[in-house]
Formats: C-alpha cells, sequence, structure tokens
C-alpha cells in the first residue's frame, strides 16, 4: 500500500516551473473542466479492482492521455490564435494603406478581431496613442513576438509599417496552411501508432474469448501485477515517444 501510495504521490506531483510558462490560451473556459489530478485520481481508484498494479497501470495511462490532450488542445488554440492574428492584421495593415495613423487603424481593426488578436491591437491602439514604445508593450503577448519585432524594424530602419506588417500577416498565413498540411499527413502515423497501443488490449480480451484467462492472472498473482504495471509504463512509454515525434514534425 505505501509503494501505491508514493506512486500516486508522484503521478499527482505539480507540473515544472518550466511547464507553467507555457504558453496558455488567455480566454477562460465557460464550463468548468477536471484537472489532471482528478482524472488520475478516479483512474487510479477504478483501476484499484485490478489490484495495486491496476491502480498503478490506470494512472500511469491516465497521466499519459492527459497530458496528450493538453498538447493537443494547447496546439489548437495557437493555430487558433494565429489565424485570428492574420485576420485582425489584415483589417489594420488596410487602414493603414488607406493613410490612417497607427491608433485609430489599429482600434479599428480591433472591433472586427478575435481574441487574443482582438487585444493585440487595443494594446496597439493604446499605446500608440500615447506616444509609447509599441513593441515593448507586445512583450506580454506571446503571440505577438513577431509582430512586434516587425514593428521594431519599422521604427529603427524606417521601413513603411504597412508593409512590414503585411509580410508579417502572409507568414502567419502560410505558417497556419502549412500546419493543416502536416496535421493532415501525420493522420495516418497517428492513428498507426493509437492502433499499436491499443494491441495489448486487444491481446488480452482475446485470450480471455479463447478461455486462457490473463485478466485472473493480472489482477490475482504478484507476476501479473507487475508486468500490468510494465505493460502499461512501456505502451505510455511508446505513445510518448510518438508524440514526441510529431511535435518536432510540426515544429
Amino acid at each position: 500500500m505505501s509503494f501505491l501510495l508514493l506512486s500516486l504521490a508522484f503521478l499527482l506531483f505539480p507540473p515544472s516551473a518550466a511547464h507553467r510558462l507555457r504558453w496558455t490560451p488567455r480566454r477562460k473556459p465557460t464550463l468548468p473542466k477536471p484537472n489532471q489530478g482528478t482524472v488520475v485520481l478516479g483512474s487510479a481508484l477504478f483501476g484499484l479492482l485490478a489490484g495495486a498494479g491496476g491502480a498503478i497501470a490506470a494512472a500511469v495511462v491516465a497521466r499519459t492521455l492527459w497530458h496528450d490532450h493538453h498538447e493537443r488542445a494547447t496546439h489548437r488554440e495557437r493555430l487558433k490564435a494565429t489565424t485570428a492574428l492574420a485576420a485582425g492584421l489584415a483589417g489594420f495593415v488596410a487602414e493603414l494603406k488607406a493613410g490612417a495613423h497607427p491608433a485609430p487603424a489599429a482600434s479599428g481593426a480591433a472591433e472586427d478581431a478575435e481574441p487574443p488578436a482582438s487585444e493585440v491591437l487595443r494594446t496597439i491602439a493604446t499605446t500608440a496613442a500615447r506616444g509609447g514604445d509599441v513593441a515593448t508593450a507586445l512583450r506580454d503577448f506571446p503571440e505577438a513576438h513577431q509582430l512586434a519585432r516587425a514593428w521594431r524594424l519599422s521604427a529603427e530602419h524606417g521601413v513603411p509599417l504597412a508593409d512590414v506588417l503585411a509580410e508579417v500577416r502572409r507568414d502567419l498565413d502560410r505558417r497556419v496552411a502549412f500546419a493543416g498540411q502536416v496535421a493532415a499527413r501525420l493522420a495516418g502515423p497517428r492513428a498507426s501508432a493509437a492502433v499499436l497501443a491499443g494491441m495489448p488490449v486487444f491481446g488480452v480480451l482475446l485470450g480471455e474469448a479463447v478461455g486462457a484467462g490473463p485478466t485472473e492472472v493480472l489482477r490475482t498473482t504478484v507476476v501479473g501485477q507487475v508486468l500490468l504495471v510494465l505493460g502499461a509504463v512501456l505502451v505510455c512509454a511508446g505513445l510518448r515517444w510518438s508524440a514526441r515525434l510529431t511535435r518536432q514534425v510540426v515544429a
């Protein structure tokens, strides 16, 4: 039992400081969602039906699946933010080319933009109206670092702001299009990885169907408990490795 409690404590340990510094969506969810600790603990309690090893295996699998879900959701939010910023810059550039001052141009574009582009454009409008450093003000928006560098380039070298921002918008559009193409091409390998990860479960079910009784061995014997935990760890390691490979391709 002490080993089980130590294992669950490790699995429920809060993310590291580096993980907290990752980009997170600015918009709050409208409905409360269960956190990682709740999901892992619930899975572990359910896994107790298969003994201590089942609880540990269930907790390992739940944490891995939760981590994968979180990474996919974060990636989708990044793409959504990039798309919104590109659309907002299109309106901003159009206003600038029409001869508007950056402050009213950004304010007008912010009215039709979606978050976080609307927040970025409002910050530009407020800072430009006060004569402040827009590039410095944009440091608070991780998704606008490229925009901040373009603004500083225009200010330091006299390059027309509308032209620089138009190039930034085109680059953002290309990034979104490329990410979509990569995601489509990786759908097959990701599906294959999911099928391979589920093969052990299929093997156990097949063993039960032919009367071999593998679940009884996994649930009631020490060797079965050890194999259950080891199998869960190996499957989750394979999933994490596969996710790492696909992340490198997307990056």
